[in-house]
Order: C-alpha cells, then structure tokens, then sequence
C-alpha cells in the first residue's frame, strides 16, 4: 500500500486531499498545527496525524524529520500555508514578523520537507513524487497586505520548477498546483478584508472553488501517471487567472 504525507491536513484543501487519498487506496499521514482531525480521518484505519508547528525549526526536525528515515512516503503534498496581511503602511517590525513567518512556514518548512523526502527516495532508489499546492498568487501577484503570501508561493513554484529539472531522471517528480480562491476558512478570512463579491470578481463561474476540485487533481498526479508534466504547475482558479 502506498504512502501520503499531507501538511495542513487537519482542514480546508488539505482535509480534502487526505480523504480522496485514502479513498484511492493511499496510507495517509496527515499533519496539523493544533487543530484536531476530524474524525472522518482520525477515525479511519489508514490515517495517522502528527501534530507540528511548521514555524518552529525544532518541531520539524523531532517530529516530521524521523518520517523520513523510517518509512519515507511515496507521495508528498505539501499542504499548509498562511496568509496574514501587512500593508506598506505596517511598522518595519510588523512588516518583518509578517515576512518571516509567512516565508517559514510557506517555503522554508515545504523546502526542508522535500529536502528530506528526495534524499530519502534517492537513497532507497526509488520513485516518487512531490506536489507543492501553491497560489494563483505565485503567477498574478496579490494586493499589497498578502505580498508576503504571494512571494512565498511564487519561491514554491520556482523550487518546485528545480527539484524537476534534477530529480526527474532518477524517477522523482514534482509538480505545482495553483488555486485561485478556494472554500476554506483561508477564504473566509478574505471576505472579512475585502467583502463577499471579491472572492469570485473576474471568475468564470458564481461560485468559489470546492476542495474537491484540488483534492482530485492531486490524486491524478499521485498516481503517476503523467510522469513528463513534471515541473508543471496545474491551475484551478474559477477562470480568473488563465495562463
């Protein structure tokens, strides 16, 4: 039976992914900051969470680290991210928390992991395949108070890019995936900044888009078989971004 590890899994795109994965037949380890599971994954006999803090450097190295040297994954999804407003007008010190935690926990911690997961794979031979859930953010940008969250996720999608370009021929595949707005409580918290209608402005459809949609993509990836689109990012943004 395969493997997942899934960041954020405790919610969201993440909860969504971890279901799907575990309908396809996947053995899933999900990972949550403090959120408990719901039981819908905490409940079911191949799902296993980990709770770690992804902006404290010494949580990932005690507990996710040791996933890796004893039975690595065949598939990683890299999950978790945050999105926390500054302004140009925020103190140098807001400004700067802001930065770093997002960059943290968005690229430092995904880029560690993946450091992990291909020495792993490397080292036992083996394939296997990364998706970095990023941001239609990455490609369009976003407004000045989520700078921050756009450039963390434009980092994904360059190192994502690079992982392809060493790791392919040795049977290890990376792929990006780009949402625009999603259902989630991350979407929520754009409705109390920017208003309801913001969330669906320049899309092609009335509605924001379901987790599921995300969570079927990453299970088509996972299965391995569009091996040559590594280094691909796959977008799923309502149409409001084409590219």
């Amino acid at each position: 039976m395969k493997q997942a590890l899934v960041t954020g899994a405790s919610r969201g795109i993440g909860e969504a992914i971890s279901l799907r994965l575990l309908e396809e037949g996947f053995k899933v380890t999900g990972t949550a900051r403090i959120s408990a599971f719901p039981k819908t994954l905490s409940e079911h006999d191949h799902f296993r969470g980990v709770h770690v803090d992804l902006s404290e450097p010494s949580d990932l190295q005690t507990k996710l680290k040791p996933l890796f040297e004893n039975d690595c994954p065949d598939v990683l999804i890299n999950n978790a991210g945050i999105s926390t407003d500054a302004d140009f007008s925020s103190s140098d010190e807001k400004w700067l928390n802001v930065w770093d935690r997002t960059i943290q926990v968005n690229l430092r911690s995904a880029s560690l992991i993946c450091k992990w997961f291909l020495n792993a794979r490397d080292r036992e031979k083996a394939e296997g395949i990364i998706i970095n859930i990023a941001s239609r953010a990455a490609y369009r940008g976003d407004t000045q108070e989520y700078a921050a969250y756009a450039a963390s996720k434009g980092g994904m999608v360059a190192f994502t890019k690079s992982i392809a370009r060493d790791f392919s021929r040795k049977g290890i595949v990376a792929f990006s995936i780009a949402p625009g707005f999603v259902d989630t409580d991350m979407a929520k918290e754009g409705v109390l900044v920017y208003g309801q209608d913001y969330l669906t402005q320049g899309s092609a459809f009335d509605q924001i888009t379901p987790p599921s949609e995300i969570a079927n993509m990453v299970a088509f990836l996972a299965r391995g078989d569009v091996k040559h689109m590594s280094g691909s990012t796959f977008h799923i943004n309502g149409g409001s971004y084409m590219i």
